[in-house]
Parts: structure tokens; C-alpha cells; sequence
């Protein structure tokens, strides 16, 4: 038997901020799909209008020219405007146009993971709850995978102990080259920017600035806490070396660049952003390339991973396209998305983390220089757990695994080996995660 598409006798008006890989990627969803769309909605999902900052760039055979604009801001208060998607990306305009849209209850749904992770964001999600319209950013996160949603819906009265995962595709298709070809940093790097998997600056990616944005906002999403980029330890991967990476392999390790969310003693949350150390049998240590996954650790449901594309046009774009459908329907119930109260997180010193680390040290291949490096991490109360010694002609390396130790103590070490005559450099430093302590 053939049905019709249900006919809906309303339109919800869409404006756009943006129309890059995401935006046009979002036009071509909202065209070419448009009758399932209305049926999922309850409502044909009408695009309005978009907002560009360049009228004369090319643009992608789905978007019509007649729509753009390069007022965003007329655009968003617009009457005949009913929901407001933000990709343009950066802290302002944007800023001030989600807040306009809010301020005139319009839904909003964005991507900018760094306007939502800075002091902006939380003032925009409170101006959000007093509208009683949706602020709604599941594509901040993790791309296409629906982590935000199931965090705040389907785990919502569950305990969560532990969010860690790859938020972060540029890095992880870096390190995952590293480890399966032996190749250099740099000259990885230098891959992923002409295959278009890194940007021409690329420091937001390898230094984890993306990923901590991302860290600050699961903070909130899984803890009810209010948390801010800048609170979050940070540490990237330019300094992973080929050896770093070969050892992890024969010591049956990956590594990989980790957001971490976790509860602590006391339940101070640890908020952190650094390269680790993973068991090749973990379920993280096999996400390879440029996908994404997480891994959420809850006292009644145990362990649980989501997996995916965390970042591309199409992938992002669909991400968005759930949150304009979940706004619509919100709208037309005249309800929004349930917001449960946040409050400022007591956070855990960085220095008081304890875990398993990895060190490696420099050293001119001289007697008795073993000794005296040992006897610094005795002085710290940091006890190896094994040592491996690579090179042996002029110079030579100590590779280093620690039982668990204290964040303070272990950087007490570091700095105390850098002053010692015989040591020519301490060049690496990695956490292990996923493992007993």
C-alpha cells in the first residue's frame, strides 16, 4: 500500500549565520530532504535567509543566491524569523547575534564549541533558561556523533564517573600515522594540512585547545557543572617524538591526544586535555585516523562508547539537523529543551592528579648518571615501576614508567633532572589512562 506524505500546514523560517563546509553542507540537508524533514519536524523546515560575510564568494549549487545576506543582524530579528543556526564560528559577532535571537525567544542552535566554552556561553545559556527558549549545540562536540543528546537525555539520571574519549580528528589521524607508519611529527603534520585534515595554523588542534572547549562543555552537559575553556589543563602533541611512539607500541600502549572529564576524590572534577598513554586493548586505543569516540564510565549503566566522524561538513551539518528538528518541535509545543541548574565546579588542582606516567630523559652515557637520575625520583617520592635505556654511543635515552604518583611531584622530578649536569633534556611526559593504578 502507498501513503502520502502527511501534508503540515505550518512553516518554521530558518535563519543561517554561515555558509562554509558546514553551512552549505546544512542547505543541501534542509533542500534535498525537505518532505521527510517536515514529517520529522512537524513542520516544513523553510530557509529564510543566510547570512555571509563575502556576497560575491562561489557558493555550493544548493544554496540560492537570493538568500544571502551580509546583515546578520537584520536577519536574526527578523519577525519572520523562527529559529536562529549559528555557524559562523569565533566568540563575536556571534556572540551578540545569538544573544539578540534569544533575547527575542527565538531557538537557537550552534556549533561554536569555543563561544559556548568561554564566560559568553554560560551567560548566553542562563539568558536561554529565562527565555524559555532552546539553546541547543549537539555538533560542538563531537560532530556527527549524538554524544550531548544522550548525555542530556538518555544518561540524565545516571551518575557519570567519567567522560574520556577523541574529540579531536586532526590529532588523532596524526598519531595514528605515527604509530602504524613510524612517521615524524612533522612530517605528518605537514600530510594532514595538505589533505585538508589540518588547518594552515594549526595550533587550535595539536595544542588541544579544541579539545579542551570540547572538555568544558561535556563538563557541564555530564556534571551540571559550569566550566570554562581556560580552567582546563591543557597539554598537546608537538612534542610526541617517533621513539615516544614506537615505545608505547612495544610496551603495548597507543597514545592519543584525551579529553577527560572525571570525578575525583572528595568530588572535585578533573577537567584535562593531554596526550596518554592508552592499553592497546582498550576500545579507545583502536579509533584510528580522524574519528572520534567517547567514553562514558556510569555507576549504574558501567561503560559505554560512542563512535563516529567528529568533525566534516556533511557529518556536523547532520548534527545541526537534529537540533533544528528537536527546536521546531519544541516551538510548536511552546516548550524548550530541559535545562537542569548548574553550578561553578569545584575543580581538581592539576597538581594533585595521581596516575601512571611516562618519562622520557636525555642523558650524556656516562657512569653512574643511572644513579643519580633514580635518586631524583626517590627524592619526589615517584617509584619506577620499569626503565628502558635506548642508545648507547655519546648520548642516551631513559624511557621511564612510573607507578602511580601526584601531578606535583612528578613535575617536582622533571624540573630537578633538567638542572642535573649529566641530563641533556626531558622531553617527554605522558599520562596513562585506562588502566588499574
Amino acid at each position: 500500500m502507498v501513503t502520502s506524505t502527511p501534508a503540515t500546514n505550518r512553516d518554521v523560517r530558518i535563519a543561517i549565520l554561515g555558509c562554509g563546509h558546514v553551512g552549505s553542507a546544512l542547505v543541501g540537508i534542509l533542500t534535498q530532504r525537505s518532505d521527510a524533514l517536515a514529517v520529522q519536524a512537524g513542520a516544513r523546515l523553510v530557509i529564510g535567509g543566510i547570512a555571509v560575510s563575502d556576497l560575491s564568494r562561489p557558493r555550493a549549487d544548493d544554496v540560492d543566491t537570493a538568500l544571502l545576506t551580509d546583515d546578520a543582524a537584520s536577519l536574526v530579528t527578523d519577525p519572520s524569523i523562527d529559529v536562529v543556526v549559528e555557524l559562523m564560528g569565533g566568540l563575536e559577532p556571534a556572540g551578540a547575534l545569538i544573544r539578540d535571537a534569544l533575547a527575542a525567544g527565538k531557538p537557537v542552535i550552534t556549533a561554536n564549541k569555543a563561544l559556548l566554552a568561554s564566560p559568553t556561553g554560560v551567560e548566553l545559556r542562563h539568558l536561554a533558561d529565562r527565555q524559555g527558549v532552546d539553546l541547543l549545540y549537539e555538533a560542538a562536540v563531537a560532530g556527527a556523533i549524538p554524544l550531548v543528546r544522550a548525555l542530556r537525555e538518555s544518561l540524565t539520571g545516571e551518575r557519570i564517573q567519567r567522560v574520556m574519549g577523541i574529540v579531536n580528528g586532526t590529532t588523532n589521524f596524526i598519531l595514528t600515522q605515527m604509530s602504524e607508519l613510524g612517521a615524524d611529527y612533522g612530517a605528518v603534520l605537514a600530510e594532514a594540512q595538505i589533505l585538508g585534515l589540518a588547518e594552515r595554523d594549526p595550533t587550535a588542534d595539536v595544542e588541544g585547545h579544541d579539545a579542551a572547549a570540547k572538555a568544558a562543555i561535556l563538563a557541564g552537559v555530564a556534571f551540571g557543572y559550569d566550566v570554562s575553556m581556560d580552567e582546563v589543563m591543557c597539554e598537546g602533541i608537538s612534542k610526541i617524538g617517533a621513539a615516544d611512539v614506537e615505545f608505547a607500541r612495544r610496551s603495548g600502549y597507543v597514545i592519543k591526544l584525551l579529553a577527560v572529564v572525571e570525578r575525583a576524590e572528595g568530588d572535585a572534577l578533573s577537567v584535562r586535555v593531554h596526550p596518554a598513554l592508552v592499553p592497546d586493548d582498550h576500545p579507545l586505543a583502536g579509533v584510528r585516523d580522524s574519528f572520534n569516540a567517547v567514553f562514558i564510565e556510569g555507576e549504574a549503566a558501567g561503560e559505554l562508547m560512542l563512535y563516529g566522524r567528529g568533525a566534516g561538513g556533511l557529518p556536523t551539518a547532520s548534527a545541526v539537523v537534529g537540533d533544528v528538528i528537536d527546536a521546531t518541535r519544541n516551538l510548536l509545543a511552546h516548550t524548550s529543551a530541559p535545562t537542569p541548574d548548574r553550578q561553578p565546579a569545584r575543580l581538581l588542582d592539576p597538581s594533585d592528579l595521581v596516575t601512571r606516567y611516562y618519562l622520557s630523559v636525555t642523558v650524556a652515557d656516562q657512569a653512574g648518571v643511572l644513579a643519580e637520575v633514580a635518586a631524583v625520583f626517590g627524592a619526589h617520592g615517584v617509584s619506577i615501576r620499569s626503565m628502558e635505556q635506548v642508545g648507547d654511543v655519546g648520548d642516551a635515552r631513559l624511557l621511564f614508567l612510573t607507578h602511580a604518583a601526584r601531578e606535583g611531584d612528578v613535575q617536582a622530578t622533571l624540573a630537578d633532572l633538567a638542572a642535573l649536569e649529566p641530563v641533556l633534556s626531558v622531553s617527554g611526559l605522558l599520562r596513562m589512562v585506562g588502566e588499574a593504578s
